[in-house]
């Protein structure tokens, strides 16, 4: 109790001295004092009125925010003043560059503006004639001012018209008004005004009025019928409209230039027409067929400015082009006999360089210890067949070694791989008609690899996909392949090796079912491709199954092509919210689950489908794959404990809070939970060695996911730095573990970085952020 005492006191000095160290009193001229900030209190004579609200809205009106205060000091201002002096010291200048601020005095705060900024905005919110008065409350360096706001009984609407003409528009308006948020009882708010104006113009936009503005509406408000705050509203054209504005416009002809180049002329003869669409191009770059489809207008079609940014994102998604230019030109004609007026569309289509190639030199490590160079050459050819699809083919080739890692060191592997992509910007063999706002995409893969691992096996792998990939607005994503098809194959296996597998009858089962086919399906909802939004959210969630067919297209045999096959249901979600602030500040909330079911064929995941915890992209604490199943831990001995540590279900959390530090160098604190478990037990056969016996009856006990996974989370804490350039990131972590789920209970908990021995640190070197 007394060395605790000693600690608090001790604690209580030094905030003492920094407090008094970080005073700005002494800095202040003597005639100024520092604004310490503006209250509103707001009286109002009708109990209905959501005051809080009021008070947020005027409180964005007060121009001078006071500078900024941290556990009762102004850090900021205070190296503002430490650097102004005559020697300020690096220190000082660089924490000045970083959190300094200027200070904020009385003298540049105008009361009375303010007071005239909350009185408008409370005319145009419906408080007319209300009252605002202010006071200045001083001490010997700092100022308050409190704004005193009496409001009024708002003005309310009692009844809403349009103004009506025998003109077509007029129609269109009082269509478009059955859905206006403008309703009787409302009060007086001009920017609802102003955004109905928007609502409206917008609307008539996609009914053909290709000339017409929101400032050709007027609204005009009439308080003389009524003793009581009540009001009229009448909404109506402005009287100087012009007439071409109030007239609907249709597609009179449509120009396709295929391959269009800044400089081209226009003047060529039309060389193909498919639907009522010219399509000119000097040689056939992209046949006409096939891109009509991705323009949504007809000939005849009324003018939609909605159609034309559709049309215009379909355009660009078929990955071929780097421009696409939509011009509408007026015809030279007065309005035809239905009223319209007629509209010629030119549509600019500028290539992207055909044909591509790309070479990458990696140089590799790993939290396993890991580390080597390795090369990727891509090549990439658009447009290969004339209706905009993309051949990519990619070779790539590594070499690694173990550098450290006990018994383990001086392993090495080497692997390579070859795939090939055709991506079809339609959804073959399927119409893309009903998809407005995306094309869907086809997606066709073939690839091998293989991975020589030295003293332990070499795994040859097949894959080949067919699936779809498509946007269905700005933020869903979705990726559904109705044919996956993945053949591992494990030969030249080693004595070491083979041992392993017999000691590990668990990972034996997964290894021995390599053959699996089925579908994939993913749905992803990303609002951070929004750089406005403040608080984006981030949700993904993927399907995986595997089997069925072959086990019915079988008759429930065990084996297809003379292999056997694992059938498996597999799935995972992952949620995450950012709060985004000023000065490219980010925290971030992240929650993950995923769970696989075995079933029919199979008694175990495939081992490439299984769950592990640990490492750069998960618990940053922990080596990757060392953490779990629940509280497993390899013996000592173990150099098999790699395998060992996976589940068929992870449960994972994440907290990080990101920050600039100066130019591309960014900076990271964070902290990470989670874990893996098993959700069935590994079965014993008759013919296992005592080894895999003990092993399996370890995982049994340790392993198994109960009431108290809780109690088995492994945890951690860290910072980071990371080089980010124009969203290229290298990223360097250094973590400690403050929860190890596999030591004995009542001993899980360390004191990071300092409690651990050799284990205490885990650097974690990576390429992109962690989520």
């Amino acid at each position: 109790m007394k060395k605790n005492a000693r600690y608090r006191s001790l604690f209580i000095l030094i905030l003492t001295l920094v407090v008094y160290s970080c005073g700005v009193s002494k800095f202040i001229p003597e005639d100024e004092v520092l604004y310490a900030g503006s209250e509103i209190q707001i009286e109002t004579e009708e109990d209905t009125v959501k005051i809080n609200q009021v008070a947020e809205e005027l409180n964005t009106l007060i121009p001078q925010e006071p500078n900024t205060k941290i556990l009762g000091m102004r850090l900021g201002l205070y190296y503002h003043f430490k650097a102004e002096q005559e020697k300020p010291g690096f220190l000082n200048k660089w924490l000045n560059k970083k959190i300094g601020e200027e200070p904020i005095y009385l003298s540049d705060v105008d009361p009375q503006r303010v007071e005239k900024l909350i009185l408008n905005r409370l005319d145009n919110r419906g408080f007319f004639n209300s009252r605002v008065t202010s006071q200045i409350d001083k001490t010997p360096k700092t100022a308050t001012i409190t704004y005193t706001t009496k409001l009024p009984r708002p003005y309310r609407l009692e009844k809403f018209d349009l103004q009506k003409d025998s003109l077509p528009i007029y129609s269109e308006i009082q269509d478009i008004l059955a859905n206006t948020p403008i309703k009787s009882g409302n009060r007086f708010d001009l920017e609802l005004m102003k955004f109905e104006r928007e609502r409206i113009d917008n609307q008539l936009k996609q009914r053909g009025y290709y000339n017409f503005n929101a400032d050709f509406l007027i609204f005009e408000a009439d308080t003389n019928s009524y003793d009581t705050p009540k009001f009229d509203l009448l909404l109506r054209l402005k009287k100087n409209t012009p007439s071409k504005s109030i007239i609907p416009y249709t597609i009179d002809s449509m120009t396709v230039f295929p391959k269009y180049t800044v400089g081209d002329t226009t003047s060529v003869a039309y060389n193909s027409i498919v639907n009522g669409i010219n399509f000119i191009q000097e040689e056939e770059f992209f046949k006409p067929k096939q891109l009509q489809p991705y323009i949504l207008f007809e000939k005849g079609q009324k003018y939609n400015a909605n159609t034309a940014r559709l049309t215009s994102n379909r355009l660009s998604s078929i990955g071929s082009y780097k421009y696409v230019n939509i011009q509408f030109k007026e015809k030279d004609t007065i309005a035809g006999s239905d009223g319209s007026g007629a509209l010629d569309m030119d549509i600019f289509l500028s290539p992207l360089t055909k044909r591509s190639v790309r070479a990458e030199l990696q140089g590799v490590t790993k939290s396993n210890g890991f580390a080597g160079p390795g090369i990727s050459v891509s090549y990439n050819n658009r447009n290969v067949f004339g209706a905009g699809e993309t051949l990519s083919i990619t070779g790539s080739f590594s070499y690694e070694t173990q550098l450290s890692g006990g018994s383990n060191t001086g392993l090495s592997s080497i692997a390579g791989g070859l795939k090939t992509d055709l991506i079809i910007p339609r959804l073959v063999p399927f119409s893309p008609s009903r998809f407005k706002y995306n094309v869907p995409k086809t997606k066709i893969s073939l690839g091998v690899d293989f991975l020589d691992r030295s003293q332990l096996y070499t795994l040859t792998s097949f894959n080949t996909s067919y699936g779809y990939t498509w946007n269905a607005n700005k933020y869903v994503y979705h990726e559904l392949n109705p044919i996956s098809i993945n053949y591992v194959n494990l030969a030249n296996t080693t004595d070491e090796f083979d041992q392993i597998l017999d000691d590990n009858p668990y990972l034996k089962s997964s290894f021995e079912q390599q053959f699996i086919a089925g579908l994939n399906y993913k749905f992803t909802y990303n609002e951070l491709v929004d750089e406005n939004k403040s608080h984006p959210n981030y949700f993904a969630t993927s399907l995986d199954i595997a089997g069925n067919a072959l086990n019915l297209l079988n008759g429930g045999k065990e084996t297809a092509f003379g292999l056997d096959y694992a059938q498996y249901a597999k799935m995972d979600v992952d949620f995450r919210y950012y709060l985004r602030w000023k000065n490219e500040q980010t925290f971030i909330t992240r929650l993950y689950a995923g769970l696989g079911v075995p079933y029919g064929n199979s008694s175990t995941l495939p081992f490439v489908k299984q769950f592990f915890s640990g490492g750069p992209y998960s618990v940053r604490a922990f080596q990757i794959r060392s953490l779990g199943p629940g509280t497993f831990v390899a013996e000592d001995d173990d150099d098999s404990s790699y395998f060992d540590q996976s589940g068929n279900i992870q449960l994972e959390g994440n907290l990080e809070y990101r920050f600039p530090i100066f130019s591309y160098l960014k900076g990271a604190l964070f902290a990470d939970v989670g874990n893996v478990w098993l959700t069935y037990e590994p079965e014993i056969s008759e013919d296992e060695t005592d080894e895999g016996i003990a092993l399996i009856e370890r995982l049994k006990t340790q392993g198994k996911f109960d009431k108290d996974w809780i109690k088995e989370l492994g945890a951690g804490v860290g910072f980071g730095l990371r080089v980010d350039i124009q969203s290229f990131v290298i990223r360097l972590d250094l973590a400690s573990p403050i929860r190890v789920p596999y030591l004995p209970e009542g001993e899980r908990s360390r004191v990071p970085f300092f409690d651990g021995g050799d284990d205490n640190l885990m650097l974690n070197f990576a390429i992109g952020y962690p989520f």
